[in-house]
């Protein structure tokens, strides 16, 4: 396995807890997801068996932005195939339930309220099986765009990014409740995260405990991006610190955070580290502690 060069164990402080990575950031399956092309935000099932993520330019889906799977067989990685749900519109940000059941993602399908939408698909881990797209509804699909949903650990909360429910300015991240099967009561994520610029591509580690996301001053002009971190307090999220240059490349493009459904304290996360690269946006996984402050 290819990896980074290995640097000291660092840490960052933030309000109160601290992120210490306890292993470098490394290629996520090179040559087979990671390879020439622009790979983003991958999600790995909780039996760790199926490995879904988006692309743009990966050659050989109905689309432009599709999103493609890999199912590991006696520990390796098949040839990627694009999933059996995309369209010749954008499918992408695919992000697992806890239970491993349903995947969430964003579309532009036809018959969405506007934009980017977030739908939910059944999954059959059997025998890695999709069922029919269901758009989340108009509570929390704007004519705008929503993108990159995350579940919580207790599948009450959605998480995700829009530019159509109001907040700071820009992309800013949102809370919805679960209400049977369908999500209610939107509200812009509680604390000090959300700002005039950019919160986007953010997921929930440690069962809450602490956010990490993405933020850029325009995302539209192609502006850098940073890998954030947010801990909670009193049910809000505060001190947003940018992370270290073990994740961090400085005026790159750092963002599609997810936490390793089947592997505690691992981040899975999108960047382009040139001694690593196999293309121009890879997928790298990094394991992490994430200590609370007295």
């Amino acid at each position: 396995m290819l990896v980074l060069a290995m640097l000291p164990m660092a840490s960052l402080q933030a309000a109160n807890c601290s992120i210490e990575w306890t292993s470098p950031a490394s290629l996520l399956a090179p040559d087979v997801v990671s390879t020439a092309a622009s790979e983003i935000r991958a999600a790995i099932s909780p039996d760790g068996n199926i490995l879904l993520w988006g692309s743009p330019d990966r050659k050989g889906g109905p689309g432009g932005w599709d999103i493609w799977m890999a199912i590991r067989l006696r520990g390796d990685w098949t040839n990627p195939e694009p999933v059996s749900f995309n369209t010749p519109g954008k499918e992408f940000d695919p992000a697992f339930s806890p239970d491993g059941k349903s995947v969430y993602f964003f579309s532009d399908r036809a018959g969405g309220f506007g934009g980017d939408d977030i739908y939910r698909v059944d999954f059959n881990a059997l025998t890695a099986n999709f069922g029919v797209p269901e758009n989340l509804g108009a509570e929390v699909n704007s004519r705008a765009n929503e993108w990159a949903p995350a579940i919580s650990s207790d599948g009450k909360q959605l998480l995700f990014a829009s530019n159509g429910h109001g907040g700071e300015g820009g992309y800013d991240l949102f809370v919805a409740n679960r209400s049977g099967k369908s999500w209610k009561n939107i509200e812009p994520l509680a604390g000090e995260v959300n700002t005039a610029a950019d919160e986007f591509d953010a997921t929930w580690i440690e069962s809450g405990k602490a956010l990490v996301f993405s933020r850029s001053n325009d995302i539209d002009a192609e502006k850098p991006i940073n890998l954030m971190l947010a801990c909670q307090s009193a049910k809000s999220y505060v001190g947003p610190q940018v992370l270290d240059t073990v994740v961090n490349v400085v005026d790159g493009w750092n963002f599609g955070p997810s936490e390793d459904l089947s592997e505690s304290h691992t981040l899975l996360f999108t960047s382009h580290h040139p001694d690593a690269a196999r293309g121009k946006l890879d997928l790298y996984r990094i394991t992490y502690r994430l200590r609370s402050q007295k």
